[in-house]
């Protein structure tokens, strides 16, 4: 069991460090683009099913509350959240609409949509990013393998290098925390 464990740890470490390879510099392009959306008075859109569900209320959690550091509110909001909205789409016009049919109503141009799916093939998250491109939203994904139909439907991709799930998602919370604390300290300066 130990072994598994070390083995569990190292391929999270390898996938993570491959990936800021690859992607620091959008890393940081997405961060001052979070930090325009909130400086005009926009708001940052997160959706995604079951484990990027909850990682899109994770981090719009830590926008609206706080990550580190005491500030007022920042606008977010995760789709997949209001149990009332999903029950009632998903009812009467298919789970499909879930995303796209919250983006129309809460989206406008200017704001920022984070689309998550580990596959990349959601067919609810994909619906969604096309909602928000005509809403006139500027479009992120968060995805993982090959990107599938997400990674080249989006305006700012980032694709783990991994196909297991579990490394996929643990690079995308930690993309999140980063991405929050990188809009924190552009917002209100660097900490002492």
């Amino acid at each position: 069991m130990k072994d598994f464990v070390v083995q569990a740890f190292t391929e999270s470490a390898a996938v993570k460090q491959q990936f800021v390879r690859e992607h620091a510099d959008r890393i940081v392009e997405v961060a001052k683009l979070i930090v325009r959306t909130f400086r005009e008075g926009h708001k940052v859109l997160l959706f995604g099913n079951g484990g990027s569900a909850t990682d899109a209320a994770h981090i719009a959690a830590e926008f609206v509350g706080r990550y580190k550091r005491e500030r007022a509110p920042l606008p977010a909001i995760a789709l997949a959240t209001d149990v009332a909205a999903i029950t009632c789409i998903a009812n009467d016009y298919g789970y499909d609409e879930l995303f796209a049919r919250q983006v129309r109503a809460h989206g406008q141009k200017g704001d920022l949509a984070i689309a998550i799916s580990t596959s990349g093939n959601s067919v609810n998250v994909l619906k969604g990013v096309e909602a928000a491109k005509a809403c006139g939203m500027t479009t992120v994904a968060w995805t993982g393998g090959t990107g599938g139909k997400l990674a080249g439907l989006v305006d700012y991709p980032f694709v783990v290098p991994s196909k297991v799930t579990a490394r996929i998602q643990e690079s995308h919370i930690t993309l999140g925390h980063v991405l929050c604390e990188l809009t924190e300290e552009e917002l209100l300066g660097k900490a002492s």
